[in-house]
């Protein structure tokens, strides 16, 4: 039986891009799927596609920002499989533009969703988790192939932190819990509030790499791999170390 048949798989920015490309995927290779967004129509539609395609999908409405929402998606996952196996966090904001232009409510919308929303998914499965002895985190971080730019400080600032997180995370549970960071290519994400945000001067350019970055089918697929990769239904064995992932309570 394949890693991700009868998981399940909590989903974060399910709505749309990378979130909604995974769980098509996930829900196709077996794994129940708990989608989690602020557009509850999107997430709705979503899920009556994949129910009636023959997979299984649930959806909460999820603000990745807001500890109440966070912890009650979480909440909801379990109430209605009565496990939690991985957490995908692939909710994200991007909006670009340079340090001097004092945008501060995109610094505020990329910390907290971007760093903010992955430590509040965190600290919303891991008890499930080591109740369990055993679970996965799997955390999106985009990247820009060209690096640093002077627009995106604070975006790669965001991601830079969000892995500093994942490796402390995987260095304190050695055996049980995988954690993994899959960063692909800056691909768009299809979010009204971002969109707002990043109506710039730069926002032609920030398309334009986003008609260049990696699709999100092709993210959908490295994040299958880490979970079939990893397995996830027998501890691994204490001692075992791994580049993205292993490590036991």
């Amino acid at each position: 039986m394949s890693a991700i048949q009868e998981k399940v798989v909590l989903i974060t920015g399910a709505s749309s891009g990378i979130g909604e490309a995974t769980a098509r995927l996930l829900a196709r290779r077996g794994a129940s799927v708990v989608l989690g967004a602020r557009r509850t129509d999107k997430l709705e539609a979503l899920a009556a596609e994949i129910n009636a395609t023959g997979g299984s999908a649930s959806f909460q409405h999820l603000d990745v920002t807001h500890r109440p929402s966070v912890e009650a998606f979480a909440e909801f996952a379990f109430d209605t499989h009565g496990q939690i196996d991985v957490l995908v966090n692939a909710a994200g904001a991007m909006p670009m533009s340079p340090l001097w232009n004092r945008k501060i409510e995109e610094w505020e919308l990329m910390i907290d969703v971007n760093l903010r929303g992955v430590l509040l998914g965190v600290a919303a499965v891991l008890p499930t988790m080591q109740l369990q002895g055993w679970g996965h985190i799997v955390n999106v971080v985009p990247v820009a192939a060209q690096g640093v730019t002077p627009e995106s400080a604070v975006y790669h600032g965001t991601q830079y932190a969000v892995n500093a997180i994942s490796e402390g995370l995987r260095q304190e549970h050695a055996g049980h819990l995988h954690v993994t960071v899959v960063s692909p290519d800056v691909t768009g994400f299809s979010d009204p509030l971002t969109e707002r945000l990043a109506a710039s001067y730069r926002f032609e350019r920030m398309h334009t790499r986003r008609r260049l970055a990696s699709p999100a089918e092709s993210v959908a697929r490295s994040v299958a791999g880490a979970i079939e990769g990893y397995g996830i239904t027998m501890p691994v064995r204490p001692g075992t170390v791994s580049r993205s992932a292993e490590h036991a309570w």
